[in-house]
């Protein structure tokens, strides 16, 4: 119980500040698309880079751990997109995207600093390794799905450009790789550059808290229907919402616990930051892709803030398993 009120509880309360700020008007839509900006762009940047750059090269390069992270989200991914073909008869545009929602961890936003809270600097290796398979593997997957199949569609050779493009000026893709290469040349960091890099990462994990609670503000559960939504009012949604949650935050760190224990025998730390990060909301970076291709903006809208609210419970109960025995 200690470990919830000690780690989960200030994380959270984190994220309802930022929410009680945006529903009070204190700071606006503009002031969350500065602070996501910040967060993006400057702050975990430095982070991650150095979280890499520090970490020994086994566990950089550290394959079960990549393999059975890969291995749950791909199996979540595709069976989200045979549910939502199944169960609404998605076009598969729409299902590539509810795919997503079910599998897409928030990673960097939220697992970032919830490690650190509960595991402090051991915490980074895993959480930054996936925050890196999510921008790189997740983001190019879902950028060739629907380059190919959405209205954007022109072909293998375009969606592989537009996958490309996206993941070579994504920050946090490019600041990690850096700090892998950093490692395996094993270049000594200048102490100025460590001591600006810790200062500016320093503000990633309490920034991107409130940022998430600053989406989240703007969030509604209402019907849907327009801009590559299924039809069927908030009826259909809420039950979308549902079952989207529900494989994201129960069958998701459940495919990922076998994997990790069954298949591919990880040791017991990495194995649990493996289910716990699996058992993160959905992250906010779906938003960015269903916006960008305005395909099931609203419903992703809605899986990210129920899947959010309802972690609090699922995070937690973990926490309390895993933050006592591998904590610091």
């Amino acid at each position: 119980m200690s470990a919830v009120v000690n780690v989960a509880l200030p994380v959270f309360a984190i994220i309802l500040i930022g929410v009680l700020a945006g529903r009070a008007r204190l700071l606006g839509p503009e002031a969350s698309g500065a602070l996501n900006a910040f967060v993006y762009w400057i702050a975990l940047p430095p982070l991650l880079f150095l979280a890499m750059a520090r970490a020994p090269v086994a566990e950089v390069l550290h394959l079960p751990f990549i393999g059975t992270w890969l291995g749950g989200l791909l199996a979540v991914w595709a069976a989200g997109s045979a549910l939502g073909r199944l169960l609404h008869g998605s076009p598969a545009p729409v299902a590539a995207m509810q795919g997503m929602a079910a599998s897409f961890s928030n990673t960097g936003y939220m697992g970032i600093p919830l490690f650190l809270a509960a595991f402090g600097e051991r915490g980074l290796a895993p959480a930054t390794l996936a925050t890196v398979l999510m921008s790189a593997v997740a983001v190019g997957v879902a950028v060739v799905a629907l380059e190919l199949t959405g209205r954007r569609g022109h072909g293998a050779a375009a969606a592989v450009r537009g996958a490309g493009s996206a993941l070579a000026t994504n920050p946090l893709v490019v600041a990690p790789l850096a700090g892998i290469a950093a490692s395996l040349a094993g270049l000594p960091l200048p102490a100025p550059v460590v001591t600006l890099f810790e200062l500016t990462g320093a503000a990633a994990s309490p920034c991107a808290l409130f940022a998430i609670g600053l989406f989240l503000a703007g969030q509604r559960l209402t019907g849907g229907g327009a801009g590559g939504e299924p039809g069927g009012g908030l009826r259909s949604r809420l039950g979308e919402t549902a079952w989207i949650a529900a494989l994201k935050l129960v069958v998701h760190p459940l495919a990922t616990a076998g994997l990790a224990l069954w298949v591919f025998d990880l040791e017991p730390f990495w194995a649990a930051s493996a289910i716990l990060l699996a058992a993160l909301p959905t992250g906010a970076l779906t938003f960015v892709v269903a916006s960008r291709y305005g395909i099931h903006v609203e419903r992703t809208s809605s899986a990210i803030l129920v899947s959010t609210v309802l972690s609090v419970i699922t995070v937690s109960a973990l926490l309390a398993v895993y933050a006592p025995r591998f904590g610091g």
